[in-house]
């Protein structure tokens, strides 16, 4: 299996930085359409456990726009052959002084392209 192959790299890159995009514009369906439409698909946020496709895009579409602006750092994407990818980010907000987010994301390639399969968002004191 080829590791961190640089195309797949960027292909996958591109799509966290849609996914970015839409988070700071709160474009619940761009973000909706990134997950993989499955009941299977799971998204741990930092204050809701969410289990489907369905459930995620509920809790997006009612989401308030207010206090989204983040700042990512050290991000990394480590891809395993042409069809899997993880994602892993800190984030800082304002609205949360004194905490750093984490983010890490499964992306697997579907017949209909590249989709979030898992995604895991939590907060611990900044060190």
């Amino acid at each position: 299996m080829e590791i961190d192959i640089p195309e797949i790299v960027a292909e996958v890159a591109a799509l966290h930085d849609r996914y970015e995009a839409a988070l700071m514009a709160n474009d619940a369906d761009a973000l909706q359409a990134l997950f993989w439409n499955n009941p299977r698909t799971i998204r741990y946020g930092i204050g809701e456990n969410l289990y489907s496709w369905d459930e995620i895009g509920a809790f997006r579409s009612a989401r308030s726009p207010v206090g989204l602006a983040r700042s990512l750092s050290r991000t990394r994407i480590a891809t395993f052959g042409r069809d899997f990818a993880t994602v892993s980010t800190l984030f800082d907000r304002a609205s949360l002084p004194g905490k750093i987010g984490r983010q890490m994301q499964t992306w697997v390639r579907m017949p209909e392209g590249w989709r979030i399969v898992a995604a895991h968002v939590s907060v611990i004191a900044a060190a």
